[in-house]
């Protein structure tokens, strides 16, 4: 099973954040492109044609959000999106977050597709 099939549970707080190596194995697990930032949130930036093209992926990581019940942190341009995950009850990182990037590249392989 892939971390993108999997069920984003939501946190009521109180709860550590992963630990360091869990953060790293999870970060392994993920598509290409995801990295920690400064702040310890995950993130990953996705390039597409157009505008168009990444308000679409928007909309969907959107709807994909809602029915999580996780939301990531999203951030529109011409032509591409950043995406920042972490879980802001506790200011940092849970597996949900993993979870919740996977389910976002899955929702990116529509568009990598129409490009080939």
């Amino acid at each position: 099973m892939s971390l993108a099939d999997n069920t984003c549970i939501p946190c009521r707080g109180g709860v550590p954040p992963v630990p360091a190596d869990r953060a790293q194995a999870l970060l392994s697990e993920l598509g290409r492109g995801w990295s920690l930032n400064q702040a310890g949130h995950l993130e990953r930036l996705y390039t597409f044609k157009d505008f168009a093209q990444a308000l679409s992926y928007v909309n969907k990581v959107g709807a994909v959000a809602e029915v999580e019940g996780h939301h990531p942190d999203l951030y529109l341009a011409w032509g591409k999106c950043k995406i920042e995950i972490w879980t802001h009850k506790i200011n940092g990182l849970t597996e949900s977050d993993f979870y919740m990037a996977a389910k976002a590249d899955r929702e990116f392989e529509v568009f990598r597709a129409a490009v080939s």
